[in-house]
């Protein structure tokens, strides 16, 4: 689900007709039934949970691929969302890494000219994280300090006493879905664009942290056309090294530093790179930093068709490194 939920937000990745299709997945998943509720919610609060809220409604609000989310208020009157994870999850998600490595095993056999098995790693270690409710609360903390001078955009508070590793209780954060502006005046949709800018870039160009699920139920906006940022399950806390290699190669590509360049890869990893794959490497650090190489303002996409963009380059790329070997 999740694959899909991202797929349907891609220009250009599927015929129109399934995009539409997928696209209800944003915020429409299918939820399950009230005696999973009551199983979920005794199991992690006890025999006498209902007793903890004032109120509590049994139809899912919203469900996405991982858990839904239900309504409900404290005993002191606030309007809550209480998350709920689906059972077995972590069995679940180990027979999908299982499929995927039998996919990545099948296109090795066939292209060795990228060798997947770090995109293996890096979407196992964030869809295992994913399941750790705890560890989404302190990723909403973080949230809450580096958006803290951020007024257009809004990050829930979490109720610790009602919340588990399976459950996670949170304020409830009133707002549209953000289709629902797809219509909208232009001034309304730019100053959309604007708070969803701020929500996803100051935490990663401020603090090097990037929100890794872009599908747009993670997502509502308010009256006023402030942003509500509901889910932090997907988390990636880049280290300094790693940042560093990526200044390290826009000085390199800006300056025509050779070694710089070569210096950036090896923080990141790879050994042994030839004069060949260097270059190579280089054709698509030249692709990727070229907007930041001219101080002027760019449209974020100045191509007909946004699906096209990158594409000869990466094409171009990957069957150098075809040739070379990997």
């Amino acid at each position: 689900m999740k694959v899909a939920q991202i797929l349907s937000t891609i220009p250009e990745a599927l015929p129109p007709e399934y995009a539409q299709k997928l696209a209800q997945l944003q915020a429409n998943a299918p939820s399950m039934g009230w005696p999973f509720v009551k199983r979920r919610m005794k199991t992690e609060l006890g025999v006498d949970w209902r007793a903890k809220f004032s109120a509590f409604e049994e139809t899912a609000a919203a469900a996405a691929s991982l858990g839904q989310v239900h309504r409900a208020a404290t005993l002191d009157g606030r309007a809550v969302a209480v998350k709920l994870q689906y059972p077995d999850m972590a069995s679940a998600i180990e027979a999908d890494l299982k499929q995927l490595d039998m996919l990545i095993g099948l296109y090795r056999a066939y292209d060795r000219s990228i060798d997947p098995s770090e995109i293996r790693h890096e979407i196992a270690e964030r869809l295992r994280e994913e399941l750790d409710y705890a560890l989404e609360a302190k990723h909403m903390a973080l949230y809450r300090h580096m958006l803290a001078d951020e007024p257009n955009v809004h990050v829930p508070d979490v109720v610790e006493a009602l919340s588990t590793r399976r459950l996670l209780t949170m304020t409830w954060l009133s707002g549209k879905p953000l289709l629902t502006y797809k219509d909208a005046d232009q001034a309304v949709r730019n100053q959309i664009a604007i708070n969803m800018f701020r929500a996803w870039y100051v935490p990663f160009h401020k603090y090097g942290v990037i929100h890794g699920d872009p599908h747009l139920g993670n997502y509502s906006a308010r009256d006023d056309l402030t942003i509500n940022l509901l889910d932090y399950g997907c988390i990636r806390i880049f280290p300094a090294k790693f940042v560093g290699g990526v200044i390290d190669l826009y000085r390199a590509v800006r300056d025509g530093d050779r070694d710089l360049a070569v210096h950036a890869y090896e923080t990141w990893g790879f050994t042994g790179l030839s004069a060949e794959v260097i270059d190579t490497l280089n054709i698509w650090a030249a692709f990727l930093y070229a907007p930041l190489l001219e101080d002027k303002p760019r449209l974020i996409n100045t191509y007909d068709k946004p699906g096209q963009y990158g594409r000869e380059q990466a094409a171009k790329v990957h069957a150098r490194l075809k040739e070379l070997g990997g």
